[in-house]
């Protein structure tokens, strides 16, 4: 048989009063920010929609997400393709995949869309958790997913010009080419065999693998 509301309220008082006076019990209670006796408010933050009660963030209700974010809210956008709100400098500035926001992170495989850690859009427009790809970049610099470059490598791959130039293959390897796939741009293209990485022909980047193909002597053609 169902507890009396009496019998509740003293459970209520044994295990510690919560919220204010008025409130003695749970399910009697009406979701809003301050009780309608005593105006106690019960969160600084109050979602209607979600009934979030929570401390000043600078939170706002995103209907497209159909949940409450971290704010404020004028440096947010809804990207309608992507289905999440990104930051107001990524507007038309960042690569859509539609609805990318419901896949799970690469890195940790936890949810995205729901997550309070900041994704973070990669130039392909894969996303990952800031944090997440801040450790990426400790150890690589390439998506998971696609291989493409997570970030301007253009400054390091003329580094990378020099060291080529200055480090010689041995006389057996110097008049050897080899098929590559650029991650970067998808190109194919025939290159010089070198140790230190395979520069490609079209868009100048040494984000490549090796396609398959036999290595062919210079001479030969």
């Amino acid at each position: 048989m169902a507890a009396t509301a009496q019998e509740d309220g003293v459970r209520s008082q044994g295990r510690g009063q919560r919220g204010c006076e008025h409130y003695d019990r749970g399910c009697l209670l009406k979701a809003q920010q301050t009780c309608e006796e005593c105006s106690t408010l019960f969160g600084e933050y109050y979602c209607s929609i979600c009934h979030l009660f929570d401390k000043d963030k600078k939170q706002y209700h995103c209907e497209n997400c159909g949940i409450c974010r971290i704010g404020p809210k004028e440096d947010f956008f809804h990207c309608l393709k992507c289905n999440l709100c990104l930051a107001m400098n990524l507007q038309g500035k960042h690569k859509c995949i539609e609805n990318v926001s419901r896949q799970n992170c690469p890195i940790c495989l936890e949810d995205i869309h729901t997550s309070r850690v900041v994704a973070h859009v990669l130039p392909c427009g894969h996303l990952l958790h800031r944090t997440c790809y801040e450790e990426m970049l400790k150890e690589g610099y390439r998506c998971p997913l696609c291989m493409h470059s997570a970030l301007d490598m253009t400054r390091y791959w003329r580094q990378l010009d020099d060291e080529v130039a200055q480090t010689p293959m041995p006389s057996e390897y110097q008049n050897m080419t080899v098929d590559i796939l650029c991650n970067d741009c998808n190109g194919r293209s025939t290159v010089q065999f070198h140790i230190l990485g395979m520069k490609c022909k079209i868009c100048e980047s040494y984000n490549t693998a090796q396609a398959g193909g036999r290595r062919i002597s210079l001479d030969q053609q």
